[in-house]
């Protein structure tokens, strides 16, 4: 039996990620397949970005997000939901910012740095980082995360590849986004914490 500092679990990010990894079956065979989808994939980002912003504009519960100034925008920031269109150069903005994170899966080195990437999307939804005013619910970054899966699922079973080359590269993306949906949900922790005290 393999013995586990829980305390550092919540401490230690590397620590954290490699528990999870290891106990999802997440190594350097998956991270492989994941480069090796990169040709594939990286052409069909901005289709995915699209079909993402799409969907996050039909509910006002997503889509009210992106009132407050975004962190590191520097342009006009819209006053009321109706001016934040989908062609506002703050979507343009964050539509970059998706763009670059569905590349990076795809294509940087799971190391230290990557780690820590992938824990900020998940800090940079609330006030913890990037902008005070941000705090995306969890039930919203739930909602987002199942449909970026769904998503990338469908772009994976386009592709024609092999059936065993197919079902590889399914599994490593579905633990790949299981890691990033708890380097998500820990950021919400002390506020469930505080809701649960109160």
């Amino acid at each position: 039996m393999i013995s586990i500092n829980e305390e550092r679990l919540e401490s230690d990010l590397g620590y954290r990620f490699q528990y999870l990894a290891a106990f999802m079956g997440f190594g350097a065979d998956d991270i492989a397949t994941i480069h090796a989808a990169a040709p594939a994939i990286a052409p069909l980002v901005p289709t995915l970005v699209n079909a993402v912003y799409d969907k996050l504009h039909q509910y006002d519960a997503t889509w009210r997000h992106f009132l407050p100034r975004q962190s590191g925008y520097d342009g006009a920031v819209p006053h009321t939901l109706a001016e934040v269109t989908p062609d506002h150069e703050m979507i343009q903005y964050r539509k970059q910012h998706l763009g670059r994170y569905l590349a990076a899966l795809v294509t940087r080195p799971y190391d230290g740095k990557m780690v820590g990437y992938l824990d900020m999307v998940g800090k940079m939804h609330t006030p913890k980082a990037g902008s005070a005013e941000l705090n995306v619910p969890l039930v919203q970054m739930n909602a987002l995360l199942g449909f970026v899966a769904d998503a990338l699922t469908s772009t994976i079973l386009s592709l024609g590849l092999e059936r065993e080359h197919e079902v590889r590269t399914l599994r490593a993306f579905n633990k790949l986004l299981w890691l990033q949906n708890d380097l998500i949900n820990r950021h919400y922790q002390d506020a469930a914490v505080a809701a649960t005290a109160a």
